[in-house]
């Protein structure tokens, strides 16, 4: 499990290995911050659109960056472990920026594929990966669960007005 996490020039090189091998590289990135049942199902519904499955993690320092103090919750190493133990994934990095263009810039994924809760045109990378004829699909979103929904249930609980 901790084989399919990778550094950036690793990754690289495992994704180099693959599409010389015919595989379809899919690509998918984001804070993964508390895993709930919408980010497994983008990571398999994902996995079905082709051979390789490629999970970016924002570093905490871009988690902080992007959600604000106190985020994250789980430790980047953490949250790369729990992604990578998911069978359907095939390579986790992290990456320290505040977006994945750079990372997407250098795996040139056939597919980038995001949940439902961004526009096509607002997915960063969109236009890079268009311009060499891959595809960039937003995947249904599953309604109603969020890490942020997650974290005022359990902030809602444990307040001392909470009954």
């Amino acid at each position: 499990m901790i084989d399919k996490i990778k550094g950036c020039d690793e990754l690289l090189t495992a994704v180099s290995h693959h599409k010389k091998e015919g595989k379809k590289i899919v690509f998918t990135n984001g804070c993964y911050d508390l895993i709930h049942i919408g980010h497994v199902r983008c990571f398999k519904e994902g996995k079905k659109l082709g051979d390789t499955l490629i999970v970016a993690l924002n570093s905490d320092r871009s988690v902080r960056t992007l959600k604000g103090p106190p985020r994250p919750i789980v430790p980047q190493a953490e949250r790369a472990e729990i992604i990578a133990a998911l069978a359907c994934v095939d390579f986790v990095t992290i990456f320290d920026q505040d977006d994945p263009l750079e990372i997407i810039s250098a795996v040139k994924p056939d597919i980038l594929v995001k949940g439902g809760d961004w526009a096509l045109n607002t997915i960063v990378g969109r236009d890079i990966v268009e311009s060499y004829g891959g595809q960039v699909i937003a995947l249904p979103l599953v309604p109603e669960v969020s890490t942020t929904r997650i974290i005022e249930t359990i902030a809602s609980h444990l307040s001392p007005h909470a009954s």
